[in-house]
């Protein structure tokens, strides 16, 4: 054993008695464990599918079209050496499509942007989308939401060797970043006062503050955090749990369809059997050092 492998061990038997988690920064997906859990996913009956209208068009088409995107690490990423996505968000649309027509592959794909998820539904382009899709009143009048499937919320980043931040609750005095435009700032102003809040124009100059240690710690959307970790190099870690106002992830549907009652109670049913928490674990967790899964937000 080399003095390098040595050390290496030496430091995950440390952090491993003192309740710490180490885990390879930038770890791509584990592809295998991904593309068996959508193998395995449920598939409906043929009376499950004649319920739906929306389900029912799907199966005769034999193609579920969906609206998402290929550039998210953590939800929807393309690998460019096999042409399949892998994600969160990724994961479910293949689980669904699945779930109606046997086979997770059947996925006729559209690229949307935040200009387009509403209109590529209006259109009827797509049977559905899924793009880390925050559910608002304003959306809700164009189409309809199955969901959520996800939250988010706000979070804190540090740096990996900070002990004296252990979650919101600590940030008084302390200097933190956030971004101008966002949520932070009001999100600061209600849960840290005291913080002395230094607001930045992008999330990477943030990040290069917090890594320079101009500032203490960086307070932000829980799930880009998430990602930041996923594409980092080892040197942050997050402080605490999620807090602040909850931001529900919905699927988008044509208005009015019924599949948003079908979604839901696919949603449910992957839920009660595991599989959305194996699959948070092999998109998210395992690539963030994230060790305890999320509980699945309320539906409908």
């Amino acid at each position: 054993m080399s003095i390098k492998t040595l050390l290496k061990s030496t430091v995950a038997a440390l952090a491993i008695a003192t309740g710490g988690s180490l885990f390879a920064q930038g770890t791509p997906i584990n592809t295998a464990a991904f593309d068996a859990l959508v193998a395995q996913g449920p598939v409906a009956d043929a009376a499950t599918i004649a319920s739906s209208t929306w389900a029912s068009k799907i199966k005769q088409a034999g193609t579920l079209r969906l609206g998402g995107t290929q550039t998210s690490n953590l939800f929807s990423l393309l690998n460019e050496k096999d042409g399949k996505m892998r994600g969160f968000d990724a994961g479910l649309a293949q689980l669904i499509t699945r779930y109606i027509l046997g086979d997770g592959a059947k996925v006729q794909f559209t690229q949307v942007t935040s200009a387009t998820r509403e209109q590529v539904l209006i259109n009827g382009q797509v049977d559905m989308v899924f793009a880390t899709y925050s559910i608002t009143p304003a959306r809700a009048e164009k189409i309809s939401f199955a969901g959520p499937y996800y939250t988010s919320q706000a979070g804190v980043l540090v740096k990996a060797n900070n002990k004296t931040i252990q979650s919101h609750d600590d940030l008084a005095s302390k200097k933190v970043a956030t971004q101008a435009g966002s949520t932070g700032p009001a999100i600061l102003a209600q849960y840290a006062p005291k913080a002395a809040v230094q607001e930045f124009q992008t999330h990477q100059e943030a990040l290069d503050a917090l890594r320079q240690g101009r500032v203490d710690a960086y307070v932000t959307d829980h799930t880009l955090l998430l990602n930041a970790l996923s594409l980092g190099t080892g040197d942050a870690k997050l402080a605490g749990a999620p807090f602040g106002a909850q931001d529900p992830y919905g699927i988008g549907l044509p208005k009015g369809s019924d599949g948003v009652a079908f979604v839901n109670a696919f949603l449910k049913k992957i839920e009660a059997d595991g599989t959305w928490a194996k699959l948070w674990t092999i998109s998210i967790g395992q690539r963030t050092g994230s060790t305890t899964v999320p509980t699945p937000p309320a539906l409908p």
